[in-house]
């Protein structure tokens, strides 16, 4: 394939923004998560080692991998990095997250993280830079979409509270 159809190719998020993602990973961890944008996400994370935790308008850099696939990073303030693989067609996500030594380490505080992280970034930046940072946990781990629908852009609506005030049901995709 030609470099430039490539990169046109991985430019188009068309159908993949907007789009609000419900999905369980393989290890029990629940997950929301919203394209807010080509630059952006929001995501609630309902259980797991930071459950409770949430955040919006969180910078990120997206490509589409393949028709159909698509590709998320970004760093966090608390020092933490994601990298999420969605693949629509199949209603899976791979992600792996690279959690610093004093949010997932032993006898760390993940605690700390379980915010509405906009409110306290002064206070994730404070927290990353006493560490321990090194060596980095690595979880990575497929997951099953359970909820999968296109709110369009930019929708304020779609994060807007904090986890654990939605019916029992929600992760069944009702």
């Amino acid at each position: 394939m030609e470099t430039s159809l490539l990169k046109e190719m991985s430019n188009d998020l068309s159908d993949f923004v907007g789009t609000h993602f419900v999905y369980t990973y393989d290890n029990g961890w629940k997950y929301e998560w919203y394209a807010r944008n080509e630059h952006a996400c929001d995501y609630r994370i309902h259980h797991g080692l930071v459950g409770g935790r949430w955040v919006t308008n969180q910078e990120m850099h997206a490509v589409q991998f393949a028709p159909g696939i698509f590709k998320v990073d970004w760093h966090e303030p608390t020092g933490t990095c994601v990298s999420l693989l969605f693949d629509l067609k199949r209603k899976l996500v791979h992600g792996t997250i690279f959690f610093p030594q004093w949010i997932a380490g032993e006898g760390q505080h993940p605690e700390k993280t379980i915010c509405f992280q906009n409110s306290f970034i002064e206070d994730m930046h404070r927290f990353r830079d006493e560490g321990p940072a090194y060596p980095y946990v690595i979880i990575p781990e497929f997951a099953e979409v359970t909820y999968m629908k296109n709110e369009g852009k930019d929708n304020d609506e779609v994060i807007s509270m904090p986890p654990g005030q939605l019916p029992d049901d929600f992760f069944d995709g009702k």
